[in-house]
C-alpha cells in the first residue's frame, strides 16, 4: 500500500509506491499536505500497478488535479502552443532562421497529428524518439539533429510556461553523426574547367567569385555590385551564416573576369537570378540543385533522380562529397599548397567561431593579398 515520507530539507512529501513489478518507487507530490499527499501516491499505485499508457498516466493525474483543486487541466493543442512560441520568437529571430523554425516545428505537429489527442500535455518521449527515427529516413544526422533541437527548445518553452510538468524531448539524445559519405571534397582544377565549360554565364561567374573569394553559396548569390571595388581590389561583405563583416582581397583572375562587365551595368546584384531565387525562399537549395545538375553533366555526380524512389527526392538527401561548398575546400587547399601560413588562410575564407576570429585578428590586409596572387588563373590557362 503506498505510503508518503517527507526527506530532511525538503517541504514536500514523496509518495512510497509499489509497481506492476513490485518495484518500489519514490516521486514527490508536490504539496506539502499530508492528506492530499496521500491520495496522490495512491494514484501514483494505482496508475503504475495497471501498466497504463504515458498518456493514460497523465490523464490520471490531470483528472485527479481537477479533484483536488477543483480547476480542470487546460487542454493546449500542440498546434496552437506552437503557433504562440513563433509568434514569440519572431521579434528577436532573424528571418531565415525562423523560416526553419516554421519549417521544423509544422514538421513536427504534423507528425503527431491526432496522436496523443494531438494535446501537448499528451506528448511523450516516445513520440519525440519516434519522430526522431522518422527524419532520419529524410535527411542527414546533422540536419536531424537541427530538426529536433528545435523541438527542445518548443518543450523547454512549454515547460517554463507551466503547459507541461515534464520535457519529453529533454531525455532524447541527438543521433551521432554518420562519418560514411559526410566529407566535403575539393575540387580538382581541370574538374572546375570542365563545369565552367558546361555553365551559363551567371554560374560561370558564380563559380569564379565562389573560388577566388572562398565563400558560401548564399553570401556568392547575395552578393551586390556596390560591395566590390575594383580599384582597391576588395569586395566588402557580411556573411550570411556568422554575420561577420569581412574585407576580401580581389585576385587578378577574378578582377579579369569582373571588369569584363560595363561599368554602366555595375549596379545591383553581380548574380541578379541567384540573388533573386534566395531573396524568395531565403535558402539555397534550389541554387544547390542547379549546381548539381551542373555537375552530373560534368560527369563528377550521379544525376539527381526527381521519382520516389530509395535514391529521389523522398530518401534521404544524398551527402555528395562535391558541392559548391567543395569550392571553398579548393581555396584552402590552393593557399595551403601555395605555402600560405593557416592563419592567413582562415582569415581569408571566414571563421566559425568567434574564438577562431580572435585567435588570428593579426593578419594584416597586405598578407590577404599576397595569399590572393598566389591562386592560380583557371580560366586563361
Amino acid at each position: 500500500m503506498a505510503s508518503v515520507f517527507r526527506r530532511e530539507g525538503t517541504k514536500f512529501f514523496h509518495a512510497d509506491f509499489r509497481d506492476a513489478k513490485g518495484i518500489r518507487r519514490h516521486r514527490s507530490t508536490k504539496v506539502t499536505n499530508r492528506k492530499e499527499a496521500e491520495k496522490i501516491a495512491a494514484k501514483y499505485e494505482e496508475a503504475a500497478q495497471k501498466r497504463r499508457t504515458f498518456a493514460q498516466v497523465k490523464q490520471v493525474i490531470s483528472d485527479f488535479h481537477e479533484e483536488l483543486t477543483g480547476e480542470k487541466v487546460k487542454a493546449v493543442s500542440l498546434r496552437d502552443f506552437i503557433n504562440d512560441w513563433l509568434k514569440e520568437k519572431e521579434a528577436e529571430t532573424k528571418p531565415s532562421t525562423m523560416d526553419f523554425y516554421r519549417s521544423a516545428a509544422t514538421r513536427f505537429a504534423d507528425f503527431i497529428g491526432t496522436q496523443d489527442n494531438g494535446d501537448i500535455f499528451h506528448v511523450g518521449r516516445a513520440s519525440v524518439v519516434q519522430y526522431r527515427g522518422d527524419l532520419l529516413k529524410t535527411m542527414s544526422s546533422t540536419s536531424t539533429n537541427h530538426h529536433l533541437k528545435c523541438i527542445k527548445m518548443i518543450f523547454r518553452a512549454a515547460k517554463k510556461n507551466g503547459i507541461v510538468a515534464e520535457d519529453p524531448a529533454e531525455s532524447v539524445d541527438t543521433v551521432r553523426k554518420s562519418e560514411e559519405g559526410t566529407e566535403r571534397l575539393p575540387f580538382e582544377l581541370d574538374d572546375i574547367k570542365k563545369v565552367l565549360a558546361l555553365a551559363d554565364d551567371e554560374w560561370k561567374s558564380m563559380i569564379l567569385v565562389g573560388l577566388y573569394i572562398g565563400q558560401r553559396l548564399s553570401d556568392v548569390a547575395k552578393l551586390e555590385w556596390s560591395a566590390v571595388d575594383l580599384d582597391s581590389e576588395k569586395i566588402t561583405l557580411v556573411t550570411t551564416k556568422t554575420g561577420r563583416r569581412m574585407s576580401l582581397p580581389i585576385a587578378a583572375p577574378l578582377k579579369n573576369h569582373l571588369t569584363k562587365t560595363p561599368k554602366e551595368k555595375r549596379q545591383g546584384p553581380l548574380h541578379p537570378h541567384a540573388a533573386a531565387v534566395f531573396a524568395k525562399t531565403g535558402k539555397v537549395s534550389t541554387l544547390s540543385n542547379q549546381f548539381a545538375k551542373l555537375l552530373a553533366a560534368a560527369g563528377l555526380r550521379e544525376k539527381v533522380s526527381h521519382t520516389k524512389t530509395k535514391s529521389g527526392r523522398g530518401a534521404k538527401r544524398d551527402l555528395n562529397a562535391l558541392s559548391f561548398h567543395s569550392l571553398r575546400h579548393t581555396a584552402v587547399s590552393l593557399l595551403k599548397a601555395a605555402g600560405v601560413d593557416q592563419a592567413t588562410v582562415m582569415e581569408m575564407i571566414g571563421h566559425e567561431s568567434e574564438q577562431m576570429s580572435a585567435h588570428y585578428t593579426h593578419v594584416g590586409e597586405e598578407s590577404l593579398k599576397k595569399a590572393a596572387a598566389k591562386l592560380p588563373d583557371i580560366v586563361s590557362e
